[in-house]
């Protein structure tokens, strides 16, 4: 049995969301959430910066579209795992977000409880979700 921590980095745009995310997080065992960003360019630097994990990321930013920020993360050294946060549920988005090199879609509809599924199936090494 290991102790590593995962470390996230939580992005979108409402800070009501993020504040949520990572409290949520935080009170799961095995999860540190290491920053938050509340767009694109932040999200990228943020994760140059921290080196995460996994990057939980809304589709919907300011700046810079949640794909393109996966494409550019998974260009990183290291690149963390991404699962893509939207309140689409349309194929089209899910395929977007498989194109730019998601691990997993997650719609914010499911909620909370969907969400911590993928991502524990997806930190413990299991097939993406998608």
């Amino acid at each position: 049995m290991h102790s590593a921590q995962a470390r996230i980095l939580v992005v979108d745009d409402a800070q009501s969301v993020r504040e949520s995310l990572s409290w949520l997080l935080e009170d799961q065992p095995g999860l540190t959430v290491v920053g938050q960003a509340s767009n694109g360019l932040d999200a990228i630097n943020e994760a140059i910066r921290l080196s995460p994990d996994l990057v939980i990321l809304d589709i919907e930013l300011p700046d810079t579209d949640g794909f393109a920020v996966t494409r550019k993360l998974k260009t990183l050294p290291h690149p963390p795992l991404v699962i893509l946060l939207s309140v689409h549920g349309e194929a089209v988005f899910k395929e977007r977000g498989v194109e730019a090199g998601c691990d997993a879609y997650v719609e914010k509809g499911a909620g909370w409880p969907a969400l911590l599924s993928v991502l524990q199936s997806m930190l413990k090494n299991k097939p993406p979700v998608v």
